[in-house]
């Protein structure tokens, strides 16, 4: 990697962790990984309910759910992330959020296999997003939270999508 492309990397994740803020946190699991929420961005957790599919749209689009007469679009994130597929069970649930469009904000439901707690992050316990190269997208990562032996991944929500894919997801439903 030459030193331009290092200095991009290295700005990059300082930004980020410059974003990730000492706070509270919506913690929840994917798997073996545990992630966090800034807790301001959770508007609610529900259970799983009946999830309506959208036709000719990627794997990751679930569909919507009817919440109180409100049409909410529902991404699965353990296959936004592109990890294993697998059933939903009792501790499976959506977290509605609110994420930017434009800048207009939107109500969207992410499926997690678990909800955790509500954690306190301090501002020594974020670090920096390490550097993956290049090639490799980080931007919705605010930063890494080491607490209590473990490591969470802090989540920007209004990354995880594009707004590209945002705008489509709006269209479609």
């Amino acid at each position: 990697m030459n030193k331009a492309a290092t200095a991009r990397t290295l700005e990059k994740s300082e930004v980020s962790a410059k974003r990730a803020m000492p706070g509270k946190y919506l913690t929840f699991r994917l798997g073996n990984e545990e992630y966090g929420i800034e807790i301001l961005k959770v508007k609610e957790i529900i259970g799983m309910m009946p999830i309506t599919p959208i036709p000719q749209t990627p794997a990751y689009i679930k569909g919507v759910i009817n919440l109180r007469g409100k049409v909410i679009p529902v991404i699965d994130l353990r296959l936004r992330f592109h990890m294993e597929e697998v059933p939903y069970n009792e501790r499976t649930c959506i977290i509605v959020v609110e994420v930017k469009l434009v800048n207009e904000p939107i109500s969207i439901g992410i499926v997690v296999d678990a909800v955790s707690e509500v954690s306190q992050i301090k501002e020594e316990e974020i670090e920096v997003t390490p550097s993956f190269g290049t090639s490799l997208d980080t931007s919705y990562i605010l930063g890494m939270a080491k607490t209590d032996n473990s490591v969470k991944i802090l989540l920007d929500i209004d990354q995880v999508l594009t707004q590209e894919e945002l705008t489509s997801l709006e269209r479609s439903f």
